[in-house]
């Protein structure tokens, strides 16, 4: 991969000064940031050996992190509307996941990529189904993304019976999966234990589960927890306490654990979280869609508790849009603690930074810096309806956060590559993927078994 010089209008850094250079340049090799340069710098560079990308009327950002997506459900958007979290999985998430085939399971991925990239997004951490996750991987790894992946990991669905494994089989096909994918492509693609929830998990699971993430470097735990009330009734049932506690009495609450919603979280879970540097994943659109309820982020960042975005699935938001994630993470703050509780600047840095440091990836990604992976995402802030006057952080952090949208997305850069670009995707064809997807969804609609 040769070298490129990417010029831009306005380049938003989210470095420790959060620098907003006009007019500067990004010089980058071999997939890495060698330099962020200022409008002087970089047209100093007159006699630049490489390619010189004029996009001049773009705004550079840090590509999107999204924690919390589950790919192998993109197929399914619209199909499980306004339900409460148990019924969704019960009634349709579960039996849709179980009807899966390989090709199926290739479909789905390949499409929510393809939306993701187009805008915005370039590194997520994916929740699989039960089976067929090495298509998952597969489509991630074609189409450049960067990914922490994970099969789901069940060994107990009253829920839904048919979709489960024995414990031995969900610890020793994980394992497999690690041994074959994490550190894949470069350290691009990477492993995430990935345990359902508490209430399709035996404590046994749970804890072996953990225990695999000792055995490779960086790998993550990644599971949902404290998403809905009624869910909350049943993990009180079953365990005695609640959700969090749980996972701090079987050992399983470390820096490197992923908790996707913790809305229904007591003070001293709150605590744990704080002590125990557990990540939470914030899913607005979910939550609110499956009308689980808000999680009370605005307390977990005071305590210090590190914070990020994800869609979740296209059956529960119907979108992969991580600009509608970000402006309802601002949104839905306001009205119970004030305008100010949420503002942009916050949204924005989790969507970036929040993402990289939740993955352990700050050294990778997460801003435009000398040294980090360069995951660029180009906006055109020229379509914004009510165009952005001023160019400083604050101002152009609003405009990100609260008035754009996947259209303003022009191009999508990871490790170098122009995966989108002027509109277009490069490794995909749109038509094609929609084209199967339709197909397969038809097929996959025959095979149910409720």
């Amino acid at each position: 991969m040769g070298r490129q010089l990417i010029k831009a209008q306005a380049i938003v850094t989210m470095d420790a000064q959060r620098r907003v250079l006009e007019g500067g340049g990004i010089l980058v090799g071999d997939g890495v940031i060698e330099q962020v340069l200022s409008r002087e710098e970089a047209a100093g560079l007159r006699d630049f050996a490489g390619e010189v990308v004029n996009v001049e009327g773009l705004t550079a950002v840090p590509g999107f992190v999204q924690t919390h997506i589950h790919l192998c459900q993109t197929l399914f958007r619209g199909l499980a509307d306004d339900l409460d979290l148990l019924d969704w999985l019960r009634l349709r998430i579960f039996p849709y996941e179980a009807a899966h085939s390989p090709s199926s399971m290739r479909a789905s991925s390949l499409l929510g990529l393809a939306e993701l990239i187009r805008s915005g997004t370039t590194t997520i951490m994916d929740m699989g189904s039960v089976h067929f996750e090495e298509e998952i991987v597969r489509a991630i790894d074609e189409t450049g993304l960067r990914a922490y992946v994970g099969k789901s990991m069940i060994d107990l669905n009253e829920i839904y019976p048919p979709l489960r494994e024995q414990t031995r089989d969900a610890i020793d096909s994980s394992a497999r999966q690690a041994e074959r994918w994490h550190g894949r492509s470069g350290g691009r693609i990477r492993y995430a234990v990935a345990p359902r929830f508490v209430l399709s998990c035996t404590d046994d699971l749970l804890k072996e589960a953990y225990s695999l993430t000792a055995s490779f470097p960086g790998m993550l735990f990644h599971t949902h927890a404290a998403e809905s009330s009624r869910e909350m009734e049943a993990v009180r049932a079953r365990c005695g306490k609640d959700n969090i506690e749980h996972f701090e009495s079987l050992g399983v609450l470390h820096p490197n654990t992923c908790l996707a919603h913790c809305i229904w979280v007591n003070r001293a879970e709150v605590d744990l979280l704080r002590t125990r540097q557990a990540k939470v994943l914030h899913c607005p659109s979910s939550n609110l869609k499956l009308g689980s309820g808000v999680a009370r982020i605005p307390e977990f960042l005071r305590y210090g508790i590190t914070v990020s975005l994800g869609a979740d699935g296209a059956p529960c938001n119907n979108t992969l849009d991580a600009f509608q994630e970000m402006r309802l993470a601002a949104l839905v703050q306001k009205p119970p603690h004030g305008p100010a509780a949420m503002g942009a600047r916050t949204v924005l840095e989790m969507a970036t930074l929040g993402g990289a440091a939740t993955l352990g990836l700050s050294e990778a990604i997460g801003s435009i810096e000398r040294g980090k992976r360069a995951d660029i995402t180009l906006l055109d802030l020229n379509r914004v309806w009510n165009p952005c006057h001023g160019s400083g952080y604050d101002e152009l952090c609003s405009t990100i956060v609260y008035s754009c949208t996947p259209e303003n997305v022009h191009s999508v850069v990871i490790d170098g590559e122009w995966l989108y670009r002027d509109g277009h995707h490069v490794r995909l064809d749109e038509r094609v993927v929609y084209e199967r997807a339709g197909a397969e969804l038809g097929d996959l609609l025959n095979r149910l078994r409720y």
